[in-house]
C-alpha cells in the first residue's frame, strides 16, 4: 500500500465505494440495535479504516487516501443511525404502528445531505483554522498512517501497527469478559448521604479510557469537574429534597439524576452551546468569505487552490441546500396529510422548513465543535436532540394552538418529533463530517472528494435504517408502545427516544420542568464565565471548556468516569515519557494503543450485535457462575489496571528499543 505523495493520488474508486457501502450495511444495522438497547452508539471511523486497510492491502496500487474515503463513507452511515434517538418516539406515542420506508428514508437522507452542505464552510473555520484536538479524527489518521508505513518497512511503523493490534486484542477480550459475565460490565458504588443518596459508576470499557487519553487532560479535567458537580453536589442535594421511601441508594440516586440532574445538564449544554455558537460566528463567516474568495480567484485569475484545500464549490453548496427544500416541504406536507392538522399544513410546513434550516446550521456547528473537542463518539448528540425537540415543540405548538380537540396534541407531538429527526440527521452528519475531514487533512486527502463520499454514505445509511428499525419493531417492539405484533415479550428500552418523546409531550402539554432547564442554563453561563477567568488569569495556558463540564453532568457517570480516568492516565504517562530521550516515540505508540482500544471494542460490539440478532438472545455469551457482584467488580478493576498499565509499559520499552 502506497503513501502516495503525488499531486493526484487515487482516492474515490469503484472498489472503495463498494467496500464502504458494504461496511455501511453492517455498521448501520449494529448501531441501530445498540442505540435502541442501551441508548449509546459508537464511532465507526476507526474500525472501518482497519477493515479497509486489511482488504485493500491485496491491491498494490491502494493508497492511504483511498482507505480514507472508505472510512469516511462508512462512518457517515454508521453515524446516521443516531436518528433512532428520536424516530422510535413516533412508535411509542402510537402515531406509527410500523416504520414506513419512504418517510424514514427521506428524513434521514434530506437531513444528511444538509449536514454535509452545512459543514463545507465549517471545515475552514473548525479544521483548517482551528487547534481543536479531534481525538478520533487524529486516531483514525494514525491508524491509516501506521497501516501504510508498516508496509514500507519503517521500524516505528511496524511497532505502531503492533500497538494498534495489541490494543485491539486487549480491548476486545476485555469487552468479551464483560459480555460473558466473567467480570462486571460496570464498577459502581452508591450510598446514603443524610436523607439523600449519591455514588458513581464507571463502565468496564477500555475504549472509553482510550478516548480519554486521546482527548487530553484539559477536557478530562472539565469532565471531572462535571462529575463533581453532578454526583458530589446536585445528586446529594436533590435526593435529600426528593425522598423516595423504600428505594435503595442506587435507585434513589439514579432516579433523581435521570429526571432532574440530567435536565440541568441539558440546560447547561444549551447555554454553553449558544455561547459557543456566538464565538463561532466570526470564524464561520470567515470560512464562508474564504470559500467565496477562493472561488472568485479561480474564476477571474485562474488561480488553482491546492488540492488539499478544495471543497465542494460554495455555489454548489448553496444550490443543493435550496434544492433540498423541495423534497423537505413535500415530506413534511405528506406527514400531515389526512391528520387533524391537515388544514394547517402550509404554516406548519413553513415553520418546519425554517426550523430545519436554522436549527440545522446551529446543530451542525455545535456538534462539529464538540466532535473536535471530545470526539464524535462522546459528542452529546442526544443533548442537542433535547434542545432541538424543545425548540421544535415550542414552534409547532404556537402554530397549532388555534386547533382544538383530543387528537391535536398527539399530532403536534408527532410532527415535532419528525422535524427533530431531520434536524438530528443534520447534526450527526455535521458531527461526523468534520471529524472525517480532520483525518483527511492529516493524510493529505482532497476535501471535496471526502464530501462526495459522505453524500454516498448518507444515501446508503438512509436506505438501511428503515428496514432494520422495522425489523426490530416487529421482533421486540418498544417500551411503552402499543406493540401487539411484537414477537418478544422484552421490548427494547430506547432510552433516548423515550426521553425525547416525553419532552415533546411536556412542552406541548405544558407540564415540562422549565425550572430545571433554566437553572441548568444559568449554570452553563456561570461555567462560561469561569472558563473566561481561567484563560485570562493563566494567559490561555489553561481552560475549563464549559461544554465538557455540561457533558459530564448530562451523560451517565458510567460513560464519563472512564474518560476522566483515561485522560489522567494519559497525562501521567506522557509527562513521565517527556523526561526520557525516547519520550516522543513512546507518546506516539501510546496514542496508537489507545486507538486500538477503540478499534477492538467497536469491532467486538459489531460482532456481538450480529450474534444477538441472529440468536435472538439478549446475552448470547453469558456464562452462568456464582461470583458475587463485588467479586466481578474487583476482577474488572484489576484486569483494567493490568491492561492499561501493561500496555503503557510495553510502549515505553518498545520506544526505548526503537531509539537505541
Amino acid at each position: 500500500m502506497n503513501a502516495v505523495t503525488s499531486s493526484q493520488p487515487k482516492e474515490i474508486t469503484l472498489r472503495g465505494v463498494v467496500l464502504g457501502v458494504l461496511i455501511t450495511l453492517v455498521f448501520t444495522a449494529a448501531q441501530v440495535y445498540l442505540g435502541l438497547k442501551v441508548g449509546l452508539t459508537f464511532a465507526t471511523s476507526i474500525p472501518a479504516a482497519v477493515i479497509s486497510m486489511a482488504l485493500l492491502s491485496a491491491f498494490k496500487d491502494a493508497t492511504i487516501q483511498e482507505n480514507n474515503i472508505v472510512q469516511t463513507l462508512a462512518s457517515s452511515a454508521g453515524t446516521l443511525a443516531s436518528v433512532i434517538f428520536v424516530l422510535p418516539g413516533l412508535l411509542m406515542t402510537g402515531w406509527w404502528s410500523d416504520v414506513p420506508f419512504w418517510p424514514t428514508f427521506g428524513a434521514c437522507a434530506i437531513g444528511g445531505v444538509l449536514g454535509v452542505m452545512y459543514t463545507v464552510p465549517l471545515r475552514r473555520a473548525l479544521v483548517s483554522g482551528s487547534d481543536l484536538p479531534y481525538p478520533e479524527g487524529v486516531a483514525a489518521a494514525e491508524v491509516l498512517k501506521v497501516g501504510t508505513s508498516s508496509r514500507s518497512g519503517a521500524t516505528e511503523g511496524k511497532a505502531g501497527l503492533m500497538s494498534v493490534i495489541w490494543g485491539s486484542i486487549a480491548s476486545a477480550l476485555f469487552a468479551a469478559a464483560a459480555a460473558a459475565k466473567l467480570m462486571a460490565g460496570e464498577v459502581a458504588g452508591y450510598f446514603r448521604v443524610g436523607g439523600g443518596a449519591t455514588g458513581i459508576g464507571a463502565a468496564s470499557s477500555l475504549a472509553l479510557i482510550g478516548a480519554g487519553h486521546l482527548m487530553g487532560i484539559t477536557v478530562g479535567i472539565a469532565m471531572l469537574a462535571g462529575l463533581v458537580i453532578a454526583w458530589g453536589i446536585l445528586v446529594p442535594v436533590l435526593t435529600s429534597m426528593t425522598p423516595m421511601p423504600g428505594a435503595t441508594a442506587a435507585e434513589h440516586a439514579l432516579r433523581v439524576w435521570s429526571t432532574q440532574v440530567r435536565m440541568l445538564g441539558a440546560g447547561a449544554i444549551g447555554a454553553a452551546a449558544i455561547v459557543t455558537l456566538a464565538g463561532l460566528a466570526k470564524p464561520v463567516i470567515g470560512g464562508l468569505r474564504s470559500a467565496l474568495e477562493a472561488a472568485r480567484r479561480a474564476k477571474t485569475q485562474g488561480q488553482a487552490l491546492d488540492r488539499t484545500e478544495q471543497d465542494l464549490p460554495i455555489r454548489t453548496v448553496g444550490l443543493v441546500t435550496l434544492l433540498c427544500l423541495v423534497p423537505a416541504g413535500w415530506l413534511l406536507g405528506s406527514f400531515l396529510q389526512g391528520t387533524v392538522l391537515a388544514n394547517l399544513s402550509v404554516p406548519l410546513v413553513a415553520v418546519g422548513i425554517g426550523y430545519v434550516l436554522l436549527a440545522g446550521i446551529c446543530a451542525a456547528a455545535v456538534c462539529g465543535y464538540m466532535a473536535g473537542l471530545i470526539g464524535s463518539s462522546n459528542s452529546p448528540v442526544s443533548g442537542i436532540a433535547i434542545l432541538t425537540i424543545l425548540g421544535a415543540a415550542l414552534s409547532v405548538g404556537v402554530v397549532g394552538r388555534q386547533v382544538t380537540g383530543p387528537e391535536v396534541a398527539p399530532a403536534l407531538v408527532a410532527f415535532a418529533l419528525f422535524v427533530t429527526t431531520v434536524v438530528l440527521a443534520v447534526a450527526v452528519i455535521g458531527n461526523d463530517n468534520l471529524q472525517d475531514l480532520k483525518t483527511g487533512q492529516l493524510v493529505d486527502a482532497t476535501p471535496w472528494k471526502q464530501q462526495v463520499a459522505l453524500l454516498i454514505g448518507v444515501v446508503a445509511g438512509s436506505a438501511v435504517v428503515p428496514p432494520v428499525l422495522a425489523l426490530l419493531n416487529r421482533a421486540y417492539g418498544f417500551a411503552g408502545a402499543p406493540n401487539a405484533n411484537a414477537i418478544s415479550a422484552q421490548p427494547l428500552a430506547a432510552p433516548q427516544a423515550t426521553l425525547i418523546s416525553t419532552l415533546a409531550k411536556g412542552v406541548i402539554g405544558g407540564d415540562l420542568r422549565w425550572d430545571l432547564v433554566l437553572w441548568g442554563a444559568a449554570l452553563g453561563l456561570a461555567l462560561v464565565v469561569i472558563n473566561f477567568v481561567v484563560k485570562k488569569v493563566s494567559k490561555d495556558r489553561y481552560s475549563l471548556p464549559p461544554l465538557g463540564v455540561g457533558l459530564a453532568i448530562y451523560l451517565p457517570s458510567a460513560v464519563t468516569a472512564p474518560v476522566v480516568v483515561g485522560a489522567l492516565a494519559g497525562w501521567a504517562f506522557e509527562r513521565a515519557a517527556s523526561k526520557q530521550s525516547w519520550g516522543e516515540p513512546a507518546k506516539r505508540l501510546g496514542v496508537l494503543i489507545m486507538s486500538g482500544f477503540i478499534v477492538g471494542e467497536s469491532l467486538f460490539n459489531v460482532a456481538l450485535a450480529g450474534l444477538i440478532v441472529s440468536t435472538g438472545k439478549g446475552e448470547p455469551l453469558a456464562i452462568s457462575n456464582e461470583m458475587g457482584e463485588v467479586t466481578t467488580m474487583v476482577i474488572a478493576l484489576v484486569l483494567g489496571i493490568i491492561a492499561v498499565g501493561g500496555l503503557y509499559r510495553w510502549a515505553a520499552r518498545t520506544a526505548l528499543r526503537i531509539s537505541t
